[in-house]
């Protein structure tokens, strides 16, 4: 397959759905004037929301981590500023599930259209999940590497005072 071959490529909706989904991406848009977020289905199941009724940023706000809720909030407010593509992830409450979620966009009302901003919800839990883990690792490991040089120091002060 040639550059070009590729560029005649039908990336159908199809296609495209099954792509997003694979990758574990929904998409999102959020009408900036009635307060009114719209998702596909991957979004409405990230966030364990149904479709029924109109669903506003607030309603989303109340299902953010208490921990990452005003972080999210000022982050969102301020992507109308922001000039260029934008990244914020923060943790969800989706029933009993605590799940890590990163939202892309873009900023500066760059590719707004009739004051809709756009984006991608990204469920990132397993790659968080796995950060953590290392990090407890790795305190854990300077721990106890902490307690050997500890030893070692003991050992080296008891050596030194009984030599003459």
């Amino acid at each position: 397959m040639t550059s070009h071959d590729s560029d005649q490529l039908n990336w159908g909706p199809e296609q495209l759905r099954h792509a997003l989904d694979a990758a574990g991406v929904a998409m999102w848009s959020w009408d900036v004037d009635t307060d009114v977020f719209v998702m596909d289905t991957q979004g409405y199941r990230f966030w364990g929301v149904t479709r029924n009724g109109s669903l506003s940023f607030e309603d989303l706000s109340a299902k953010i981590h208490p921990a990452d809720r005003d972080r999210v909030r000022a982050a969102f407010s301020a992507t109308r500023a922001v000039v260029g593509a934008y990244e914020i992830d923060f943790r969800i409450l989706a029933g009993d599930e605590v799940r890590w979620i990163s939202a892309r966009g873009q900023g500066n009302d760059a590719g707004i259209r009739n004051r809709n901003m756009t984006g991608i919800f990204l469920d990132v839990t397993g790659r968080k999940h796995a950060e953590e883990g290392h990090e407890l690792l790795a305190g854990e490991m300077s721990h106890r590497a902490k307690n050997l040089l500890a030893v070692a120091s003991g050992l080296t002060q008891i050596t030194s005072r009984s030599s003459s």
